[in-house]
Parts: C-alpha cells; sequence; structure tokens
C-alpha cells in the first residue's frame, strides 16, 4: 500500500479535476517487466514509483476493461525523425483532452483557471520522471529562468502562446506542486495550447539538463562535453540534449507512457514502459499495459503491404482510404487482424494552395485575384473524385469545419465549390485573362502559358490521383496543370522561401473547433498554412523576416483573431469564428476538394480497449492520443 500524506480536501479537489473512480488507493502490483531490477535493488517497488496522488483511470466509464501487463506492440513508421510520434501518441500532458474533446488534467493533479488570467498548476506529489528525479515545480522554474528567457538558448524568448498583448507572463512557483502564470489580459488559449499534439512543454527535466548548463555546470567537465559532442559551445550542447518533442535521445528522463530505449538511428526502434509513469487503474495495475513499443522504419508503400501481412498490431500512420480493400482481402484470408474505419478530423481531405507569396510577380498578381481562386475551386468536379476514388464515401465541398463543430455551415461547406465550369470560364474573363495560345490555354498578363504547377509531397496516391482528374477539368477552362512530386521537407522550403506557386496538402488540421479553440490558424500568423508562408513568417518573427499581410480580407483575420485572444465571453469568441470562417469562405485561400473520408486503422485481433469508432486527428486528439493508448493491451498480455 502507498499513502496520501495531502489534506482529505486537496484529494477531494483532485477528484473533482481528473478522472479518478474512486478516492481508495489499490494495492500497486509490481510490473514483470521491472521486477528483476526491483529485485536486485536497481529500481523502488512499484507503490513506491508512483505519484502519491496517481491518475486512476475510470475505465468503465468508457466501456473499457482492465487490463494485464505485457508485450510488444508492433507499428511502422516511414520517416526515422518520426520516432517523435511516441510523444504524439503517448499523449501525456499537463492537461488533455478526453473522448469528449473536454479538457481534464492529466500529469497535472488539478488546475484553476481565474478568468483566462490567471492559472494555479497544481502538480502530484511524488511525481517521478522516469530517471526517478523529482517532478516539481523547479522543472518549471528552470524552462521559465535558464531556458525560455536564456537568450542563448531561447534567443527569440519564450513561445509567443504566452504573450499576450505585447506581455509575458507573471510566473511563480510558491512550493513544489505549485505553479502560477499570471497575465493581465486574458489568455484563452494557455491550457489548449498545453493539450496539444505538439506541446509546448513549459517544463523541463531540470537535474538532467543543468549538467550541461554554463550556470549550474563544472566548467572543465562542460568543456570536455562539449568537445565530445564536437559542437560550438554550451548552449548548442544543451539544445541538442534537450529535445522532448523529437524523442530521439534516449538519455533524456520522460514523463511519457515509453520511453525510448534506442540510441543512434536505427530500422528499428524501442520503446518500453516507464516505471515512473503516473496512471493506474482500480487494480493497482500501472500503465502502460504494453512493455515495449517496436516502431520499424520502412518505405511508404510497404506500410499497407506489411499491415496486410500481419506485421502490425496498430496502424494508421501510412495508411489511407486506397488501402481499405487489401486490408479487407487480408482480414478475410485469416489475417490476424481487424481493420476499423475512423472519421478524419481534418477540414480537408485534400486542398490545394495558391501561394498568395510567390516570388513570380505576375503569378502572385494572378493567385492574389480572389476570382481566379473561385474559378479554379469551380471548375473542379468534386463528385467525380468522390466517386473515383472514395466510393462516394467522402463529402465533397470546400475547406471548412465539419459537422461536429458547432460553427459547421453547410453554406460555407457548398461555397464556390460546386462543379461550374461556365462559371469558372466567365471569372477567368473578368479577370483579364482571355487570352488562349492555340491548344486553348490561358496566357497570362506577361504572354506565358498559365501552367499552374502544383507541388506534393508524394506520399499519398490519392493526391496524385485527384490531381489527376483536376488537370482534365481545368484544362476545359484553359488552365493547365503541372504536377510536381518533391520530398516533403523540401516541398515546404519552397514553399517558405515563395519559389513554389502551389502546394497541396491536407486541409486546416483541427476541423472540430469550438469556441475555446484558437482561431490562429485561420489568421496569417504561421508559415506553415501554406497559402500565405512569408505573412506567417513576419508574425512569427516579429517583423525581422516575411512580409506584412497587404489584403484588406487577411488584415481583417488578424484583427479578428486578436478579438478572440482579448473576448471576455464565448459569444465574443464565436462572432470571431463565424466571421473569420465566413471570411475563408468567400476568399477560397485554400482549395478544399471533400472531407469525411474514412481513415483505416489496423488492430491486433488479441489487442483491446481500441475504439471500433473513433476520431483520427491531429488536432485536437494527437492522432492515437486522445484514445489513450497507455489503456491497449493483449489479450493474455502476449503481443
Amino acid at each position: 500500500m502507498f499513502n496520501f500524506p495531502k489534506s482529505i480536501c486537496a484529494l477531494a479537489v483532485a477528484a473533482l479535476m481528473s478522472p479518478l473512480s474512486s478516492l481508495a488507493a489499490p494495492d500497486v502490483q509490481e510490473s514483470d517487466f521491472w521486477r528483476q531490477e526491483v529485485d536486485a535493488g536497481n529500481l523502488p517497488a512499484a507503490a513506491d514509483r508512483i505519484p502519491e496522488v496517481p491518475l486512476m483511470v475510470d475505465l468503465a466509464a468508457r466501456d473499457r476493461t482492465p487490463g494485464v501487463q505485457g508485450g510488444t506492440l508492433n507499428t511502422m513508421i516511414t520517416r526515422s525523425k518520426d520516432i517523435r510520434q511516441m510523444v504524439v501518441y503517448g499523449y501525456a500532458r499537463l492537461v488533455g483532452y478526453d473522448t469528449n474533446y473536454e479538457l481534464r488534467p492529466d500529469l497535472l493533479m488539478s488546475f484553476e483557471n481565474e478568468d483566462n488570467r490567471r492559472f494555479t498548476l497544481n502538480l502530484r506529489p511524488g511525481h517521478r520522471w522516469s530517471d526517478g528525479s523529482p517532478f516539481t515545480s523547479a522543472d518549471f522554474e528552470y524552462w521559465w529562468n535558464d531556458v525560455a528567457n536564456n537568450a542563448l538558448l531561447s534567443p527569440t524568448g519564450p513561445p509567443d502562446f504566452l504573450r499576450i498583448e505585447g506581455e509575458f507572463p507573471r510566473v511563480s512557483f510558491p512550493d513544489p506542486q505549485t505553479v502560477i502564470y499570471e497575465w493581465d489580459n486574458p489568455n484563452p488559449n494557455f491550457l489548449q495550447s498545453l493539450a496539444q499534439a505538439r506541446p509546448p512543454f513549459i517544463f523541463r527535466p531540470s537535474e538532467f539538463l543543468k549538467k550541461y548548463h554554463a550556470d549550474y555546470a563544472d566548467p572543465e567537465q562542460l568543456a570536455f562535453e562539449v568537445d565530445d559532442a564536437r559542437v560550438k559551445s554550451w548552449a548548442a550542447l544543451h539544445n541538442r540534449r534537450d529535445n522532448m518533442y523529437k524523442f530521439d535521445n534516449h538519455e533524456l528522463p520522460t514523463l511519457q507512457p515509453w520511453m525510448n530505449s534506442t540510441s543512434g538511428k536505427k530500422i528499428r526502434h524501442m520503446f518500453v514502459r516507464n516505471p515512473y509513469y503516473h496512471r493506474i487503474d482500480k487494480n493497482g495495475v500501472q500503465l502502460p499495459y504494453i512493455d515495449v513499443v517496436e516502431m520499424e522504419i520502412v518505405s511508404g508503400g510497404l506500410v499497407a503491404a506489411k499491415s496486410n501481412a500481419g506485421e502490425a498490431d496498430l496502424q494508421a500512420r501510412g495508411l489511407g482510404f486506397r488501402d481499405i480493400a487489401i486490408l479487407r482481402k487480408g482480414e478475410a484470408d485469416g489475417g490476424n487482424y481487424e481493420t476499423y474505419l475512423w472519421g478524419t478530423g481534418t477540414a480537408s481531405q485534400i486542398a490545394i494552395y495558391p501561394n498568395l507569396n510567390v516570388n513570380d510577380d505576375t503569378w502572385r498578381a494572378v493567385l492574389r485575384d480572389v476570382r481566379v481562386r473561385r474559378a479554379l475551386s469551380l471548375a473542379i468536379n468534386r463528385d467525380s473524385i468522390n466517386k473515383a476514388l472514395y466510393f462516394k464515401l467522402a463529402k465533397p465541398g470546400a475547406m471548412s469545419v465539419l459537422e461536429s463543430s458547432p460553427f459547421f455551415d453547410a453554406d460555407l461547406r457548398a461555397a464556390w465549390a460546386s462543379w461550374d465550369p461556365e462559371m469558372a470560364n466567365s471569372l477567368l474573363d473578368e479577370a483579364g485573362l482571355t487570352e488562349k495560345d492555340k491548344y486553348g490555354i490561358r496566357k497570362l498578363p506577361d504572354g506565358r502559358p498559365m501552367e499552374f504547377v502544383i507541388e506534393t509531397a508524394g506520399e499519398r496516391q490519392e493526391v496524385e490521383n485527384a490531381l489527376q482528374i483536376i488537370t482534365d477539368d481545368w484544362r476545359d477552362v484553359g488552365v493547365k496543370l503541372i504536377m510536381r512530386p518533391l520530398d516533403r521537407d523540401i516541398l515546404r522550403n519552397r514553399v517558405f522561401s515563395g519559389t513554389s506557386m502551389a502546394s497541396v496538402w491536407f486541409g486546416w488540421d483541427n476541423g472540430l473547433p469550438q469556441s475555446y479553440t484558437s482561431p490562429s490558424y485561420l489568421a496569417p500568423t504561421d508559415q506553415v498554412f501554406l497559402a500565405w508562408p512569408k505573412w506567417g513568417q513576419f508574425y512569427q518573427t516579429g517583423g525581422e523576416a516575411g512580409e506584412t499581410p497587404d489584403l484588406p480580407e487577411a488584415q481583417r483575420l488578424m484583427e479578428l483573431f486578436h478579438n478572440w485572444e482579448i473576448a471576455t465571453s464565448d459569444a465574443e469568441r464565436t462572432a470571431a469564428w463565424e466571421e473569420m470562417l465566413k471570411i475563408h469562405s468567400e476568399q477560397v485561400y485554400g482549395i478544399g476538394i471533400l472531407a469525411g473520408a474514412p481513415q483505416p486503422v489496423v488492430v491486433n485481433k488479441n489487442l483491446r480497449n481500441v475504439p471500433t469508432k473513433g476520431i483520427w486527428a491531429w488536432e485536437p486528439g494527437a492522432h492515437f492520443g486522445v484514445h489513450r493508448p497507455d489503456e491497449f493491451f493483449f489479450e493474455g498480455g502476449d503481443g
């Protein structure tokens, strides 16, 4: 048994704020995986490893069953750097979304929100990092004072989500279990930011990282470490060691359910259970149930085939709608898996982004004409794409939010999204693109043929297939589409630099926004919205790079985003959202094709607690994360 040193009052607060199923502490069972280390005296017993107030998961409330520890879960990724998906899937956050997309404490025991201006974060007493060092307010203090506000480690200062009306918060650390963030103006996005698929990590394992910080480390030892790592400075070394999201430093302590146990670049990466993880079930079994996750790096084209061959216990990444047929066939042929069809949370399955910041002055002027963007959208036969690629299971339409969002408006999905070549031709004529060459291709104002180059990441066959259909559609209105597949990183760099005139990607990651969701991705605040990369750079760098938004609608989006930030009521935030969505529907910054195509999820037949119906979304939800893979288990404990 273990003790609760906190008062009954404090425990009651924790019970109200987190999904604890009972105030009674169960006997904590020792893990077979770590038993040998415990018996050898290298590791404390399980009852001494978990926090004094653990998070007791309420499985019954979600129709799940208590599991057993053990087994190895096999999954695949297509790039070595995607081992960071273990941070995404693990989804251990200070606060996180539940399956109803409501925020709940996770790593935190509780939190208090006072008018979105003062946030008190209450840590779990006795919580420890994966190496056994205490997880306390000192880790938050180290990040705030010694990382975020250290000019060598963070040249631009703390992250932007903490800057409200130009001011950073007052941050205090009253005791080891308490952290307080305070602003004079509301910061309604603070908690939501902490729950992101890629969280900001406002804490660090201070005991570990102080060894690489000039203010704490022994100078001679630090100089040796810098030289040994072949970097230029202690700051470069610290930043290399401090990679909580990349998850590629097996020495860096973590709070995730599994920790990296593989050093260097490998074809297979192993992640083993965190002995100090903070969650247990009602039977006193420490999560995660699964002992080991093994990630194999494979070619993207092999994910479906290897899943079909039974080489994945849980797989969605790298699979698309086109793979359902082969996966279903594998099931019918006696495969050891089932294929679940989940919904998708992106605003559009496929979206084309004309680059309003393209370096080519002629193309820039053409693409900034809203009549051209509307014409390109109207010229697309979305029903044909839906029938050919998705067996009519997707929902054709412009890029907008999905039905489960309170902001969904059928008129916005339909705006400029019907197949109307006649109107498309008329709009292109109105835009002055009336001259054509002998092949019927319109001419740009400088006389060049209107050859519209769309660059893709070359990762999804459905994208290439859709663009082939659109090629014929656009030729009918005098536009020649040229498709150029590239590596994902090269594609993004070309877009960010203004070299690319257009690209194709998913729609907004979060197609399920609520009033509390920041609409920052609807305003030019980030270069990753591929229609205005340089406007995003301008905002991200405080004007030191990029270009200032110079179209009135984009400027209005920034005003509305600011209105949302300073709003004091849901009604004000809703009003900002609705006007921003309307601007996007009218301006067609991203040409959405269709949404809602089912996402196949391959699940080993012996794997339990995986929902048969779910949402596959980056934001909100962190793909598998919101469904809590630490609660998945193999029947009998064997993978």
